[in-house]
């Protein structure tokens, strides 16, 4: 009897490689387990989609899955509009539940949806405070208090998430940090060429309201030497907003695979966050990934990177004080690991924190997890 893994996100799985993808690549590895990652609906280009119907492919060793719409010209999620649709198609595309199901939602609005499907095990990883988000649904406040009512398991994905949780009464949420791959950037540290021209100082990720655009600008006028290069999708803001300036460069959406080549050519990693509301509770995945290139990192004083990485990031309130700290780290990027990044490091591997979720959730079956599954298989080859 295999298990089962469904997962509703309302990232999806070929955009900006994030905390879903990364749990999600691990735990469908299991060659006794079925993956589906469930995503909001999307129209497809060039095509006429008379009704909303599933639709489905296979990629990456898991089952994708959305809900094709005709054009609404604007965005919709797991909004009630949509959702009688998923709680209608869904079930009847996975079928009935044959032995453990763990069905694992990223967003409130997808409750009822997930509970549709019938689940032994229901999970809520909370990664974000997604209220908070611009734009954000109205009704997202009161589903994320149903969602952590219904909730069998809840993961909070950063320390200040982990406290808002457990003040709504989850009190048995369990605080699992987003992780790194360190060997997806290590090469990038190890293999990086000496720099010639112009230094360099850049963001990796998504360019939304939770950057600080009048910082940046700032930055750049503060340290015309410098190029200062934003590398990333631009969501929910208007990108007639972001800030120009001859030594501001944008790169666009960039897959996974590239990020490390890019983080390779920086002098200084930049985490230029406003300080708002949407900022208030996250953990940025990506200190972690700065510092397995080799980084050295200047940021705001955002809560959870001041208590859980104050002492290997340097914190600065302005855009003087960026770009002093700029120059002042100059040359520094390639150095050796130090002890205490070596330790955060490993002690936030993403390969760890799969395996501790896979052996919390999947333990009723009897079916070897995965190490467990990998050992047998190579004790019979």
């Amino acid at each position: 009897m295999r298990t089962e893994l469904i997962v509703l996100s309302h990232l999806r799985w070929d955009w900006v490689w994030q905390r879903p993808q990364q749990i999600v690549s691990r735990l469908s590895t299991n060659p006794f387990r079925r993956t589906w990652f469930v995503e909001e609906p999307m129209t497809p280009a060039g095509v006429e989609v008379p009704e909303n119907r599933l639709a489905s492919e296979e990629v990456d060793g898991i089952t994708r899955v959305w809900l094709e719409i005709p054009e609404q010209g604007r965005h919709v999620g797991f909004f009630d509009e949509v959702l009688p649709d998923y709680i209608a198609q869904l079930p009847e595309l996975v079928g009935p539940p044959q032995g453990e199901r763990v069905v694992w939602i990223y967003t409130p609005l997808a409750l009822e949806a997930a509970l549709a499907l019938q689940p032994t095990t229901l999970v809520y990883d909370v990664m974000d405070d997604l209220a908070a988000f611009k734009d954000a649904a109205p009704e997202l406040v009161v589903r994320q208090r149903q969602a952590l009512r219904r909730a069998d398991v809840v993961f909070a994905g950063g320390r200040s998430l982990h406290r808002s949780v457990v003040k709504q009464g989850r009190t048995d949420a369990h605080l699992i940090p987003s992780g790194v791959s360190t060997s997806d950037y290590e090469d990038a540290a190890l293999h990086r060429k000496p720099n010639t021209g112009r230094p360099a100082a850049g963001y990796v990720g998504v360019l939304d309201e939770r950057l600080d655009l009048e910082l940046i600008a700032e930055l750049a006028a503060a340290a015309p030497e410098w190029d200062i290069r934003m590398i990333g999708p631009v969501i929910k803001i208007d990108p007639a907003t972001l800030p120009q300036a001859p030594n501001i460069h944008y790169y666009g959406m960039q897959p996974y695979s590239a990020l490390p080549g890019h983080m390779a050519e920086l002098d200084v990693a930049l985490m230029p966050f406003a300080l708002n509301e949407a900022t208030r509770s996250i953990s940025p995945t990506k200190t972690l990934e700065y510092l397995a290139a080799g980084l050295p990192i200047v940021s705001t004083r955002v809560p959870d990177v001041v208590s859980d990485f104050g002492h290997v990031v340097d914190l600065q309130d302005d855009a003087l004080g960026f770009a002093a700290a700029c120059e002042r780290l100059r040359g520094r990027a390639g150095a050796a690991v130090t002890r205490k990044v070596r330790q955060l490091l490993d002690r936030h591997d993403w390969n760890g924190i799969a395996a501790g979720m896979e052996e919390q959730l999947f333990t009723r079956s009897g079916i070897p997890t995965v190490p467990a599954a990998e050992e047998a298989a190579e004790a019979t080859a």
